[in-house]
């Protein structure tokens, strides 16, 4: 017997929403690919913030858990070093699987409903 349909099949309850704002999407995946973590420099510079941008927005990933935030001293200077924790990589991997099953089913419906004649429109700038 297959699995019944979900009962709002397009809700996508997985997409946590500190996760899917721009900025945050962009340092969480910035940290999951550098598992020894980045300076707040390196994200800086990575997702194009600005220090109190980048400050608030760890700030929320820091307080949900997400992320560890590490001060110390290169030589004789202050530096914060970030890190996904192991629940923040857990739940990021969570994240990803829903987005890929909103990508998977945004793809279908477009193939149904796309004109093979219809000439393709650049997008706006």
């Amino acid at each position: 017997m297959a699995a019944a349909e979900p009962e709002a099949p397009f809700a996508y309850e997985g997409l946590d929403r500190i996760f899917h704002e721009k900025a945050r999407l962009g340092i969480v995946s910035s940290l999951a690919a550098h598992a020894d973590g980045l300076t707040f420099s390196e994200l800086k510079g990575l997702c194009g913030l600005t220090d109190g941008n980048l400050s608030r927005h760890l700030l929320v990933l820091d307080e949900a858990g997400y992320v560890t935030i590490e001060k110390g001293y290169d030589g004789k200077r202050p530096q914060t070093r970030c890190r996904l924790s192991d629940d923040g990589r857990e739940r990021f991997a969570d994240y990803l699987s829903v987005l890929e099953q909103v990508l998977r089913r945004a793809t279908r419906a477009a193939a149904r409903t796309e004109d093979p004649t219809r000439p393709l429109r650049p997008r706006p700038a």
